[in-house]
């Protein structure tokens, strides 16, 4: 049920009308016409646009055709009054009645605000992504939360999703790992070791270490490296990987594939992708202009093998393959996002950080070459998280020494609060990430707030259940009741909205004012005892009451679900 999808339909369905009795063309194009909620709720309960897209086209002044849309949709029974506001904005005023059949339909429908507009659409979402080079640390667990959500969010409005971890295990920073390993291995037979730059001294590796240790004993000791390299850069990686997995887990995330790097070379899958390409006439020997601004100190023009990725929107072709005939980093990327279209995706989204903000355009051709335009690619940057205790930046953890971790964040508050708070903030914008807001119990912590409407619903449920009174037909008379219920009307539209734009923090902020239209009927209960849940002494009274919270619940449980938190029962 989707009261402005609903309204809409009856607005098009009077203009045809209109149409049909010769007061507007024939053939308007009515794809823009919406229906949505007014900026000052004073106006109405819904507002649409359709004079105002109409009047250009149908030759008509914007005020004439909301009049006589107006005079139309009087006569629909779902529609209290029709006025007329400014040029040609037409505000709806629905039927009470309305109302408290929304009310009994969300408390019936536990999968209220589910949509189908996915149409079982495949689409793959890529999120974390990290090197497995240590444990995660405060950016991941943005993008880590961002795509979860996403991803939960496509799967509530119809698509088929897959959660795609790409695991970069064939770069240098992987034998950087490795070497670092074999150093905290030494370190485990007794040895005195030195970390030089570039190697990874965390804390973390003295378990892995060890754990080589018990696997091999002494085989790798005072051993070249072209004996151990290998073997051990397999061993820690595949320790890097588990220690991941499990931070995801405690944060709540759980992938459907983890794909490696590393899976591509010596395959032919990169030379099949650039072969695909080379189809097109888009590979091509060349060499790049210099790059703008202050040349670096080892800049020389020089022939490569370049992707002329300006032929699907990019800024400038880019390198596939350096001078020596190595594949650039952005070779096996190319590959990556090839066998996902082979794997008959519809849709492709990428999660990444802020620092890969030039990495868009080049992919955003791949896929556009690889797939014939077919296959649309969005990706999604998550900016920086600013991470606050007592008024001071949050400290590192002693484990890593020069990054806080996943696990520091969740040590600190918890999981759910953690997700929450990671989607009170559109993606691309700089997230503040206070320590003591996520912990107090006040209208400015967003968590609590939400969370505190639903263990309340739920305390009204247990005292109601006590009295032995189940929920009946819906009794909404005073406006504060109503503002609850038009706000529960909202939710599926949102979801439509959110899921279009791949934006989920959009959930988190209706919830939000959700819980505010919530709290302020409670409060108002507070002075007038008819709107109270529970009515004292009169059980018809109450059962008539009970609905409305228990729809509220429904949504929050649902919005949360998206966001991957789980609803509180009772607060403490």
């Amino acid at each position: 049920m989707n009261l402005f999808s609903d309204m809409r339909d009856r607005v098009l369905a009077a203009l045809a009308d209109l149409e049909a009795a010769g007061e507007i063309p024939a053939g308007l194009d009515t794809s823009n016409v919406s229906v949505e909620p007014p900026r000052d709720p004073a106006h109405g309960d819904m507002a649409t646009n359709a004079a105002m897209v109409l009047a250009k086209p149908a030759g008509r002044k914007p005020r004439d055709i909301a009049d006589a849309l107006a005079r139309r949709l009087d006569s629909v029974p779902e529609v209290d009054s029709a006025t007329v506001a400014g040029p040609g904005f037409l505000n709806l005023r629905l039927a009470p009645s309305l109302w408290a059949g929304l009310v009994e339909h969300v408390r019936a429908e536990k999968a209220f605000g589910r949509s189908e507009i996915g149409g079982g659409e495949r689409v793959n979402v890529e999120y974390v992504s990290a090197n497995p080079t240590g444990p995660l640390h405060v950016g991941h667990v943005r993008g880590a939360v961002f795509g979860d959500a996403l991803a939960s969010l496509l799967d509530f409005t119809g698509h088929a999703v897959t959660r795609e971890y790409y695991i970069n295990d064939g770069g240098a920073q992987v034998d950087v790992l490795a070497r670092s390993v074999y150093l905290r291995y030494l370190q485990a037979h007794g040895r005195e070791v030195e970390f030089a730059d570039g190697t990874y001294p965390g804390d973390y590796l003295i378990a892995v270490g060890e754990s080589l240790k018990d696997e091999v004993g002494e085989a790798y000791v005072d051993q070249p490296e072209d004996v151990w390299l290998e073997k051990v850069r397999v061993f820690a990686t595949d320790a890097m990987m588990d220690l991941i997995r499990e931070d995801l887990r405690i944060l709540g995330v759980k992938m459907d594939m983890f794909y490696s790097e590393k899976s591509l070379y010596g395959t032919g899958r990169i030379e099949t992708a650039i072969e695909r390409l080379r189809a097109q006439d888009l590979i091509y020997k060349g060499t790049l202009e210099p790059p703008k601004g202050k040349l670096p100190s080892d800049w020389e023009p020089r022939e490569q093998t370049l992707f002329r990725s300006t032929e699907h929107g990019d800024d400038v072709d880019r390198p596939i393959m350096k001078s020596d005939g190595s594949w650039t980093y952005f070779a096996p990327d190319i590959a990556y996002h090839y066998d996902k279209i082979d794997r008959g995706f519809d849709q492709l989204i990428d999660v990444l950080g802020a620092d890969h903000g030039g990495y868009v355009k080049r992919m955003k051709a791949a896929v556009s070459a690889l797939s014939n335009a077919r296959v649309p690619l969005d990706v999604k940057l998550c900016q920086l998280v600013k991470l606050t205790k007592d008024g001071q930046p949050f400290r590192m953890g002693k484990r890593t020494g020069n990054f806080i971790t996943l696990r520091d964040v969740v040590d600190q508050v918890g999981p759910d609060v953690t997700r929450f708070m990671m989607l009170t903030r559109k993606n691309d914008a700089p997230l503040d990430f206070d320590f003591d807001k996520a912990v107090e119990q006040s209208k400015d912590n967003p968590v609590f707030y939400v969370q505190y409407a639903h263990a309340r619903v739920r305390s009204v449920m247990r005292k109601a259940a006590d009295l032995g009174v189940e929920p009946g037909a819906p009794n909404l008379a005073d406006p504060a009741e109503i503002d609850v219920a038009r706000k529960l009307a909202e939710w599926p539209r949102l979801v439509e909205i959110a899921a279009r734009a791949h934006e989920p923090h959009r959930v988190a902020f209706y919830l939000y004012d959700l819980a505010q239209s919530f709290h302020a009927l409670w409060n108002r209960g507070n002075d007038d005892a008819s709107l109270r849940f529970l009515q004292e002494g009169d059980a018809q009274a109450t059962a008539g009451k009970l609905s409305l919270p228990l729809a509220v619940a429904v949504v929050i449980s649902s919005g949360l679900g998206i966001l991957g938190v789980t609803p509180a029962e009772e607060m403490r």
